[in-house]
């Protein structure tokens, strides 16, 4: 894939009947740094993504075959990822280019994490040894073999996976009693082969990016109980949100992207992907595509789920910055008619399955009334995965109140 910036920086003419908000005629400046959410004392474990509360309602509710987690499970085991043949495909440097080309190793590390994710669940839920092993021999054999991401994308492919090991390696861990032998050795990769590559985030980059090693960075730190780690990429978290997702309250237009050098109105709306309008719920990458924003979407609610499950709830933090953005993107994904204003009159969707976890936390927990997002979410289960880092949500957040 390609994540570079934009080449045009025009603003895109504006349709008949749109409020325009004026440009100012200075720059905005720069928002304020976001105070550091401090990690908690004692890390809660398993605590990425997942909580032993969540996990346990979902095995009560497989186990008592109701709808939609019994399907969604049964989906999760009649995917490649839920095959017990499954042969792991390590390699010793995974080299990913833009559009993942070339393409050494790239498809095969982020399905072989799903997979040992997959497994996980399925131990979880059923009880069966027989996962736990298949995600502790999928996660051995990584661990035994990589070294290192080379090429453009090895940042973002690094957050891919390194969002997705972690899941896996807390249930397994902090659950299963037949012993794994090899966990330091996993721990041991996280801290020095995929950590690297995210604690720093991408500042340049499409925003995307920067959530998803986020999501990477702040799971890992949760799993090596690294305070320091979860420190800093939640600092760098807080500052992408509001850079990512408008809000009429953020002035006349988009916070700057901290640490980017991204400062004046124009270098702005080309950032934007030359969105000049700009209204409650639009995301940075809207007028790129769905896609990509859909993978925004996604890692924003990952980070926020496991903050709420290690003591700091941001949902309520972001709630109309959430709610806003889910349902502008849901709306259009319905099939809403797209004004001209908007990227041109055009865009291209397919959001993937970015809002099942979003959804819950502010409808089922917080009780926010989101008819877009509903249709969309509940019409589309169960949800999959998109082959990258986002997976089985259905089944572990769809309606869950823990």
């Amino acid at each position: 894939m390609r994540f570079g910036l934009p080449a045009g920086l025009a603003a895109l003419a504006l349709g008949l009947l749109v409020a325009v908000v004026p440009a100012p005629t200075v720059a905005a400046p720069p928002a304020p740094a976001p105070a550091v959410a401090a990690a908690p004392a004692q890390f809660a474990h398993p605590g990425v993504l997942n909580s032993r509360a969540q996990l346990d309602f979902v095995r009560s509710k497989v186990q008592a075959g109701q709808q939609p987690w019994k399907p969604a499970f049964d989906a999760m085991l009649a995917s490649r990822y839920g095959s017990l043949s499954r042969t792991p495909k390590p390699r010793a440097v995974v080299e990913c280019g833009s559009y993942s080309n070339p393409n050494n190793g790239c498809t095969e590390e982020r399905e072989d994490a799903i997979a040992a994710y997959s497994h996980a669940l399925a131990w979880y839920i059923t009880g069966d040894a027989k996962y736990a092993k298949k995600s502790i021999e999928l996660m051995d054999a990584w661990s035994a073999t990589i070294k290192d991401h080379t090429n453009s994308n090895a940042p973002l492919q690094s957050g891919w996976a390194g969002s997705t090991w972690p899941r896996a390696a807390e249930i397994i861990k902090h659950t299963y009693a037949g012993g794994w032998a090899n966990r330091t050795r996993f721990a041991t990769m996280l801290r020095e082969v995929y950590l690297p590559e995210v604690i720093n985030g991408k500042p340049n980059s499409n925003g995307n990016w920067e959530l998803i090693m986020m999501d990477a960075a702040v799971g890992i730190s949760v799993h090596l109980d690294d305070r320091a780690s979860y420190d800093k990429a939640m600092g760098i978290y807080l500052g992408r949100v509001p850079a990512y997702f408008y809000l009429a309250s953020d002035g006349a237009q988009p916070v700057y992207p901290p640490r980017s050098g991204i400062d004046t109105r124009s270098e702005l709306i080309g950032y934007w992907h030359d969105q000049s309008t700009f209204v409650d719920g639009l995301a940075q990458e809207t007028c790129r595509d769905f896609g990509h924003t859909g993978m925004g979407i996604a890692a924003t609610m990952h980070v926020a789920e496991t903050s709420r499950i290690q003591g700091r709830d941001l949902y309520p933090q972001f709630k109309d910055r959430f709610r806003h953005a889910l349902g502008f993107h849901a709306k259009y994904e319905l099939g809403e008619p797209v004004p001209s204003w908007l990227c041109g009159g055009s865009l291209t969707k397919g959001i993937g399955p970015a809002t099942e976890v979003g959804y819950n936390a502010l409808h089922t927990r917080l009780g926010v009334t989101m008819e877009n997002t509903r249709r969309l979410t509940e019409g589309r289960r169960p949800a999959g995965t998109e082959n990258h880092f986002e997976a089985w949500e259905t089944l572990t957040h769809a309606d869950n109140p823990n």
